[in-house]
């Protein structure tokens, strides 16, 4: 397949083919799997001020540092761990987002034990259902809405760290709580077949 003949998103780097099969495979895909969901925390809270290629191509050095992203085993991890972590080149080295990533997973946690699942708690934001917007273009994109003020707001106030409203949003795309998508994109309609209505 020739990479060039499909329409994508314009924010894809079609030079990077780790960056065409995120976009192609999972970007805008809801996601329901609480596994996967704390991935993505940890994930968009590393990103805070970088690009999300980078964090994309450490994907792996998180998934190995940080236990395969199981919550349980990272809430637990203490002053050594810590130090492991920051010395680690995989990841990005910051004190203050390896501790956040810790902090996250406990409140993570927490809000299984509310919610009985952090998929309850985290679709209800949205109603339960993807929005499905409507982008000519990427400069039609906000760096935030009503909704993701809304769940950074309760986050913050459950405890979670490098959760502010514009990553909300990145995170809220990334697991399909809203469809970015733009209208020329072949993965819009694809994702609104198999998830989701139509507006």
């Amino acid at each position: 397949m020739v990479l060039h003949t499909i329409c994508r998103c314009s924010w894809v780097d079609l030079s990077k083919p780790d960056y065409v099969a995120y976009h192609d495979a999972e970007w805008g895909v809801p996601v329901h799997d609480d596994a996967k969901l704390f991935e993505f925390i940890v994930l968009e809270s590393a990103q805070a001020g970088l690009s999300w290629y980078t964090i994309l191509r450490k994907r792996e050095g998180y998934c190995q540092a940080f236990d395969q992203f199981d919550a349980q085993k990272i809430a637990r991890y203490g002053d050594e761990k810590v130090a492991e972590l920051i010395a680690n080149p995989g990841i990005v080295r910051n004190r203050l987002k390896v501790l956040a990533t810790i902090s996250n997973a406990r409140c993570f946690l927490a809000i299984q034990k509310e919610f009985g699942s952090f998929d309850a708690y985290l679709w209800g934001f949205v109603g339960g259902t993807p929005k499905v917007n409507e982008r000519h273009s990427l400069a039609e994109c906000p760096a935030s809405t009503a909704e993701s003020d809304a769940l950074s707001r309760d986050l913050k106030l459950r405890g979670f760290k490098f959760m502010g409203s514009t990553v909300c949003y990145a995170y809220m795309q990334a697991v399909g709580m809203v469809n970015d998508h733009l209208l020329d994109c072949f993965r819009r309609e694809e994702i609104i077949r198999t998830y989701a209505k139509a507006p």
